[in-house]
């Protein structure tokens, strides 16, 4: 299995901002955590970060028939994000959006998410920890769906 994680924009810039809302550990950090624990999972991860969602979405569009899910934190595109999304549904991949912070318990124009009505589920408030949960979520998805 193949996992994509997508990376919005100012997730580039973790460990140097906010650190109460977002927590100290870089992308960097994150996406080493991820990547053991997809060792440990059988699963191979391949990692895209841009503050462009043009970029994201061109990302998708090549990397979509080389992955079988999609782990995404669209950051400060979730309430507006439309052409990402698009690219999402268009894809037919399944996949988990993940917040760093609550994004419900936050200011409330962070409330809204464009992705969340054809995301498999969302994951909020765990920090990089939502990241392990939406890989080990995915992948046993897809051993389910493997197995029938």
């Amino acid at each position: 299995m193949k996992i994509l994680v997508l990376q919005g924009p100012n997730i580039n810039m973790l460990g140097k901002r906010k650190e109460a809302q977002y927590g100290s550990m870089t992308m960097g950090e994150i996406h080493e955590r991820i990547t053991a624990r997809a060792g440990e999972l059988n699963t191979e991860v391949s990692f895209f970060q841009s503050n462009h969602e043009g970029a994201l979405v061109d990302h998708l569009q090549t990397a979509r028939e080389e992955v079988d899910a999609v782990i995404v934190n669209p950051a400060g595109i979730t309430g507006n994000g439309y052409a990402l999304r698009d690219a999402l549904e268009d894809s037919g991949l399944p996949f988990v959006e993940v917040h760093l912070s609550n994004i419900h318990a936050r200011e409330a124009f962070r409330h809204h998410s464009v992705f969340t009505a054809i995301a498999v589920g969302q994951i909020a408030g765990f920090r990089w920890r939502g990241y392990l949960a939406a890989l080990e979520m995915l992948v046993e998805a897809h051993r389910d769906a493997s197995t029938g």
